[in-house]
């Protein structure tokens, strides 16, 4: 993350992020595919592709690709081969969306997990053990722990969505996108922007 300074003078908090050139692998259309779509390919991999994926890429012109996405009902009217920059689809002071994937934590207790309180807190905690859960269950009646009760466990490395984030400025000459507020991952992970 980086700030810049706006118009007025104030200091906004932006996420910089490096949107390279990315190239139409598949135009679907109503009578082919059922769906409008376009499929898009972005970067290059080390590890040549299958047989398969290698002849899909071939048509657009494309030796290999780090990921493939595909977007329904896109306004855009591209053909195969084509490359879509930043400055094509994006504008200074639109509101977009960033999906990506969220730091994984690893295997975390209920009060990192789900912000339980604890020994020091009056609810969810053992009244002897400093961080662990509590009760679970009843006894006799119901005979089961439910499904869903929050537990330790895996926390992170979930698919997140972040709604109305704004795009401050677009340096197209490097391919930068400055999006104000924070964007799902770590750094340099793979994150797609949407309208």
């Amino acid at each position: 993350m980086t700030s810049i300074y706006d118009d007025a003078g104030k200091n906004v908090p932006c996420t910089v992020i490096e949107a390279t050139p990315n190239v139409v692998a598949q135009v679907k259309t109503e009578d082919t595919d059922g769906y409008n779509a376009l499929q898009l390919v972005y970067g290059e991999r080390k590890k040549s592709p299958t047989n398969a994926l290698g002849g899909h890429l071939k048509k657009a012109g494309v030796k290999s690709a780090m990921r493939i996405a595909e977007f329904r009902d896109c306004n855009l009217e591209k053909a195969l081969g084509d490359k879509i920059t930043v400055e094509e689809v994006f504008e200074e002071g639109d509101v977009v969306n960033a999906i990506g994937t969220s730091k994984g934590k690893g295997f975390q207790g209920v009060v990192k997990r789900h912000g339980f309180g604890g020994v020091g807190q009056s609810t969810h905690g053992q009244h002897n053990r400093q961080r662990a859960p509590g009760a679970i269950g009843a006894c006799a009646t119901p005979s089961k722990v439910y499904k869903g009760t929050r537990m330790a466990g895996r926390t992170g490395g979930k698919r997140i969505k972040t709604s109305n984030l704004k795009v401050v400025k677009i340096l197209a000459d490097k391919n930068l996108l400055l999006i104000k507020g924070s964007v799902p991952g770590h750094k340099g992970s793979l994150v797609i922007i949407e309208k």
